[in-house]
């Protein structure tokens, strides 16, 4: 059921431009499972509700944690040829600083690298000397199919469409939107979360988990932890109003 975002007569409410749908969906974390359920569930809504522009916006976070890493990159580096709009996470940041600099190894290690690793044949024990951090970066390397390498350095880090701004993490309170450090728009929390002024646009975005989505009049969060829950949250935004699928 459509719901318009604020029910206050004097607060102006967000829109999208005429004839445009918005097709957000949270962080999957190797949930391949729940991305493919996701996948169809979006595709029945636009043929029972055509609309001249329809967009999938993927918030990041894509790898890690989950069991099928490899699987969600296959999956989604097809999906953006169809049109679909992927931003970094700072997972998929993580993997790529991990290729050029393997003394990170356990900081990504303990956010869930170990399950990605898995899912491209990659083993690895946990205490690994610098040497062996760089065999593993190597290996990963080979491993990485050459389209799911495109896919993960094309990422961008946000993207607008009318009222809103669609981003991973976040963004840092009095700094224009166009302004934002890649740092802050990959990792920030609590400056972000904390903040209940206007940061110009209603920022959608995932990376802190909530047990359901979180709206706000600044903010809107549909990262339900996928990878934990079951739970992948798609949200719909047209005109002025908001629904979950």
């Amino acid at each position: 059921m459509w719901r318009r975002f604020r029910k206050s007569a004097e607060v102006k409410s967000p829109k999208l431009p005429a004839g445009s749908r918005v097709y957000a969906i949270g962080d999957v974390h190797g949930r391949v499972d729940l991305l493919q359920e996701t996948f169809a569930k979006i595709d029945s809504h636009r043929d029972a509700y055509p609309i001249a522009n329809a967009l999938e916006i993927m918030l990041g976070d894509y790898i890690d944690r989950g069991p099928s890493s490899f699987d969600v990159i296959e999956l989604l580096s097809g999906r953006v040829r169809g049109g679909t709009i992927c931003l970094k996470g700072n997972h998929e940041s993580f993997l790529l600083e991990f290729l050029k600099d393997p003394t990170i190894f356990n900081p990504w290690r303990r956010c869930g690298g170990l399950e990605t690793l898995a899912s491209y044949g990659l083993e690895p024990s946990v205490d690994l000397s610098p040497e062996d951090q760089e065999s593993l970066a190597a290996a990963l390397a080979e491993r990485l199919p050459a389209h799911h390498h495109n896919f993960l350095v094309a990422l961008p880090l946000s993207f607008t469409l009318g009222d809103y701004f669609f981003v991973h993490a976040g963004v840092r309170p009095g700094v224009a939107l166009s302004n934002q450090r890649a740092e802050d728009l990959l990792w920030i929390r609590e400056e972000f979360l904390r903040y209940e002024g206007s940061f110009g646009k209603v920022v959608v975005h995932g990376h802190t988990p909530v047990s359901e989505p979180e709206i706000r009049n600044n903010r809107i969060n549909i990262d339900t932890g996928a990878y934990a829950s079951g739970n992948l949250t798609c949200a719909v935004f047209e005109d002025d109003q908001i629904q979950f699928l």
